[in-house]
């Protein structure tokens, strides 16, 4: 099933259910699938479904991050919310020992041994992660940490 037709369905059944919170998010993450659909002309396939979602996922995440900053713990707790219902529709996170693994690989794959190769290391330990959803800073903290306890 399309990803487009998952969240449909799934705003419907939100609606049947009453359900506000869960159909407030799903609406924005369909606008946003639509709003990247018209943007490339032409259907998304899930590959960029997914971006758009960790996309939303990150500006929520960053959100969380301002409001606690802010005292606002209400608008926070909302935010956390609609992160876990869009969470739903990502595939599983990389692990730590997942993603240590990858970067450990890409290191021999690349043979690098300097911060100043860490696009290289990023680039294929990515490759390798995919399929699950990664947390781009914190792959890169890790790879930063390995190549320069390495030079």
């Amino acid at each position: 099933m399309p990803f487009i037709d998952r969240i449909q369905k799934d705003l419907t059944e939100a609606m049947k259910s009453k359900d506000e919170l869960r159909l407030s998010v799903l609406r924005m993450v369909k606008s946003a699938l639509k709003n990247k659909e018209i943007e490339k002309i032409r259907p998304l396939d899930d590959a960029e479904s997914l971006q758009v979602l960790q996309t939303l996922v990150k500006q929520r995440k960053e959100s969380v991050e301002q409001f606690s900053r802010g005292g606002r713990t209400d608008l926070a707790d909302k935010e956390t919310r609609e992160i876990t219902i869009i969470e739903t529709y990502l595939p599983a996170a990389a692990n730590e020992a997942d993603m240590d693994r990858a970067i450990e690989a890409a290191i021999a794959e690349t043979s690098a041994n300097s911060p100043k190769q860490m696009g290289a290391v990023i680039k294929a330990a990515r490759a390798r992660l995919e399929g699950k959803t990664v947390d781009g800073k914190a792959l890169s903290d890790r790879v930063r940490d390995r190549l320069s306890r390495m030079s």
